[in-house]
């Protein structure tokens, strides 16, 4: 009988267990909606913004814009790593850190320096035990995200590369693709460049000639600064999308799990409890015959 209370007990953690992931799932799906929304608003606006970038710095400048000039030196690498700040999200977080390791084994030899900017819990946990002597800043996203929160990363990191400070800023974050789908993207964010031609807009051939006043110099040190923190931004959306839908993937399947092993552990109860039965009845009958 200590083997049933034993088996009972096991399928009331199970069904305990199983009540948990599956409130985690409605939370994450819940959340995921609220974040599809954010990141489809901010995508058309981010890939205007690069592709309006793209019309004023080929036309006629006087000077160009600090943020856009390539370093001829290349002394000094930063990467930008962004990832959740909790994890139970099957492979999303690690999937960018291996994305992270990949970028760094083929470019690190280039620079004479390397640092790393991590926004999300689990990207400092990740670098902390791997690179910690390279860690300039480390940070928690700290529940849904804010333009302030990408505003300050993109400032900081705009400031170092016109002082000269780093010489490449490279982006690495999760794409939001779909429920089940999210990729690992990795993208250049300083200098900053125009779009590439699969990520223009399909109506730009058809864009009116732009009247820039006063001037394009001016317009551009109005609109580079806003673009990188808009890129930023974008990232952090797309990782929290990505985030919510990767832990919604993640906890469905947990809850699958534990209906299978609830059905495999009352199998095995009932089967325990028959064996139990038939050995009491066992007992009874040979005590009957030996009384007889």
């Amino acid at each position: 009988m200590a083997n049933l209370r034993d088996i009972k007990r096991r399928i009331g953690s199970v069904r305990s267990t199983q009540k948990i992931t599956s409130a985690m799932k409605m939370v994450a799906a819940a959340k995921l909606r609220r974040a599809q929304e954010a990141i489809g608003n901010a995508r058309p606006y981010a890939m205007r913004m690069r592709s309006t970038l793209e019309d004023v710095s080929q036309g006629p400048l006087e000077e160009s814009h600090p943020l856009l000039e390539v370093h001829e030196e290349r002394q000094s690498l930063e990467l930008v790593v962004v990832t959740s700040d909790r994890g139970l999200a099957g492979a999303f977080n690690s999937n960018v850190g291996k994305a992270a390791d990949a970028v760094l084994a083929k470019r690190e030899s280039e620079f004479s320096r390397v640092g790393l900017t991590l926004l999300g819990k689990k990207a400092g946990d990740y670098f902390r035990r791997r690179r910690p002597s390279q860690i300039t800043h480390a940070s928690a996203i700290d529940g849904d995200v804010t333009y302030q929160q990408a505003a300050d990363v993109a400032r900081e990191l705009a400031r170092r590369y016109v002082a000269g400070e780093v010489d490449e800023v490279i982006l690495i974050f999760s794409e939001f693709v779909s429920t089940m789908t999210q990729t690992p993207k990795v993208t250049t964010l300083l200098p900053f460049a125009p779009p590439a031609e699969g990520e223009k807009d399909g109506d730009r051939e058809d864009a009116p000639a732009y009247e820039i006043e006063p001037d394009p110099e001016a317009l551009l040190a109005a609109l580079v600064p806003k673009a990188i923190e808009i890129e930023v931004f974008r990232a952090l959306l797309e990782n929290q999308a990505g985030e919510h839908a990767a832990r919604m993937t993640a906890m469905e399947s947990a809850t699958k799990n534990t209906e299978e092993l609830i059905e495999a552990l009352t199998l095995q109860y009932n089967r325990a409890r028959q064996a139990a039965i038939t050995s009491e009845l066992v007992e009874i009958v040979t005590g009957a015959q030996a009384l007889e």
